[in-house]
């Protein structure tokens, strides 16, 4: 198989540029222009090519991509116009940002640039500078050559680094990255645009008539005690911080403080109108959302953009400003946006979600015994949590109980505390408990999970003797195995890579050393029950991609959402698709033998259907 490296050339300008749209929109717009393109097969020489449309086209068609791994830096958007403007699908794409991103983790600089740097194989060019606003045709010859240097160099540089990552790089994570940017390159999923039109029509109906209702007026939104109090009457919990100047709590209503910013997306769309209406601006996440697929909808079929270890973890996350990860999935909003997603004609979509899948993991994870047990022979585990929780036969066990129980398996297996398990009761379900009952609930969790709490303080110790720049191992079959590099600590995980833990430093606290690590953002607090969260998060996230690659040997996936893949299958043969697929979500990996995983789907013409 050839190595090809490729960087297109194209046109921008002050209004259409990547900074201003998305990739989507930016290679879809009839401005969209061919400038020339670079490319590299294997160590030959680097040639550059610029021309007609039709002369770029008849160029590219020369080269064997069948039997070709294509690699680039930001890939996504290479890859796409290789696709959509040339019809070119290579048989494997590469994309060293997506490389370096695992290797050396999210908080780092992930542009060609600071990579390069990193790995002193040279230095990027700016020429792309001096090219704004310019068509090919206002090129002087001069000018070219100059721009022909600046791609060639990129190219260059982007072989050179993909040489030096990519050699060492996991096998399967390579297969991984392809499917996950052949979510976005190869789109097959239309959209309905009626449907979104209609929506979009009720959703504003809706924002302006629950804002009539309440009769907010502008001083009860821009006072703080006013608009918490309006916030607390739709059962918000109101996001906090401590204040810079006297170190004491107040409201966290700033545009860019992330609990204000998570209550845009809230499910309640009464919430988000006043959270819209709060920052002066007309339209909410539902509204934007919406008018988003509508556009794209009148381009053409829609790529999911999936952003391939976007988290610490190494988990998937949304991008190109369509985040399909967090596409609500209740009420009336949620399930017209999913429903306007459609399986192309001919086709079905079958939805896997993997089920309970931390929670398995960590059961095993810890030797939980009785709780693997419980989950691989298809019990309520629930019911069987709410039965110890309330001293009632596991029959007996009423909804909401269980809803106790629930919650009690999915949240406090990472060491939630009692005020926090009472908020989140609150938040989830409208179940009001005293502090005191949460207390007693969270002890009855630990005392029946004796060994996941000590889980928690293997990882805990883990943290200790990674400061002592120690190494080991700990878990059922020694599967967390974790060293340190100066001041750097890394949890080796089963696909060969791993996860970071930057310059961890600590501070002497009440109860013993409180630790934290370095992030872009500044030091994260990191304790025995977060690490254990990133450890159950990283392997469920590796065991989900290996599913996925195993799905994808026969049927196209259109997308993963959290701990779900979606597949487009021929509508004749859905049933045995269906059959395929949770056959394949069922496998468990050789490097976790015995771990109790389960699965459920459903399928329909349209992705909200499926649920």
């Amino acid at each position: 198989m050839d190595l090809i490296t490729i960087d297109f050339e194209t046109y921008y300008d002050k209004d259409y540029s990547l900074r201003k749209i998305t990739t989507e929109e930016y290679i879809r717009d009839d401005r969209f222009e061919v400038i020339g393109l670079a490319v590299k097969v294997n160590n030959d020489i680097t040639e550059w090519a610029s021309g007609s449309h039709e002369e770029i086209y008849e160029y590219l068609h020369t080269f064997d991509w069948a039997n070709s791994m294509v690699v680039g830096h930001n890939n996504l958007f290479d890859g796409a116009i290789l696709g959509w403007h040339f019809d070119i699908h290579p048989k494997l794409f590469g994309c060293t940002l997506c490389i370096a991103r695992a290797l050396h983790g999210v908080e780092v600089g992930g542009s060609l640039a600071a990579v390069a740097k990193r790995y002193s194989v040279g230095a990027k060019g700016t020429e792309v500078l001096d090219a704004i606003g310019k068509r090919r045709e206002d090129f002087s010859a001069q000018e070219l050559d100059a721009y022909s240097d600046y791609c060639i160099n990129d190219v260059d540089l982007c072989y050179e680094l993909f040489k030096l990552m990519g050699k060492s790089f996991p096998k399967k994570e390579i297969h991984l990255i392809d499917r996950t940017l052949r979510m976005f390159i190869e789109p097959i999923l239309e959209l309905d645009k009626e449907l979104l039109a209609d929506h979009l029509v009720d959703v504003k109906r809706r924002k302006q008539s629950l804002l009539d209702a309440t009769g907010v007026d502008k001083k009860d939104l821009m006072s703080n005690p006013k608009f918490a109090a309006l916030l607390e009457a739709e059962g918000v919990d109101v996001p906090m911080k401590e204040s810079l100047t006297t170190g004491k709590q107040t409201y966290a209503f700033a545009k860019t403080d992330a609990g204000f910013k998570a209550l845009g997306q809230h499910e309640n769309l009464h919430v988000q109108a006043l959270v819209a209406a709060r920052l002066g601006t007309k339209s909410t996440l539902e509204e934007t959302r919406t008018q988003r697929f509508i556009d794209i909808a009148g381009r053409g079929a829609l790529p999911v953009p999936i952003r391939y270890y976007a988290a610490h973890t190494g988990r998937w996350g949304g991008d190109d400003k369509i985040n399909m990860q967090n596409l609500p999935s209740r009420g009336v909003d949620g399930k017209k946006l999913k429903k306007s997603i459609t399986a192309p004609e001919g086709y079905m979509l079958v939805d896997c979600d993997s089920s309970q899948i931390e929670a398995r993991v960590l059961a095993w994870l810890a030797n939980q015994q009785d709780l693997v047990d419980a989950f691989d022979k298809g019990e309520d585990v629930y019911k069987h949590m709410a039965s110890d929780i309330y001293g009632v036969a596991v029959e007996d066990v009423t909804k909401e109980q269980r809803f106790v129980g629930k919650t009690a398996i999915l949240g406090a297996g990472y060491g939630m505390g009692a005020q926090r398990f009472k908020e989140q009761l609150k938040a989830q379900s409208g179940v009001v408990i005293s502090l005191d009952e949460s207390r007693r609930i969270i002890n009855v969790y630990r005392d029946k999970n004796w060994k996941i709490t000590h889980f928690w303080r293997a990882c805990q110790n883990m943290l200790v003797e990674m400061s002592r720049n120690s190494r080991g191992s700990f878990g059922f079959l020694n599967t967390v195995k974790f060293t340190t590099t100066g001041l750097d600590g890394r949890v080796h995980l089963p696909n060969g890579l791993y996860m970071r833990y930057d310059n961890l430093d600590y501070e002497q606290g009440e109860r013993g050393p409180e630790f934290n690590y370095m992030t872009r953002k500044g030091r994260n607090r990191i304790y025995g029950g977060k690490v254990t969260e990133n450890i159950c998060q990283a392997l469920a996230r590796i065991i989900i991609g290996e599913q996925l690659l195993l799905i994808s040997k026969k049927y196209k996936v259109t997308m993963t959402v959290h701990d779900s893949i979606v597949c487009a299958v021929p509508k004749k043969e859905v049933k045995q698709g269906q059959a395929y697929i949770e056959q394949c979500m069922r496998y468990v990996p050789t490097w976790c033998k015995g771990m109790p995983l389960d699965c459920e789907s459903g399928f329909d013409k349209t992705y909200g259907g499926c649920e």
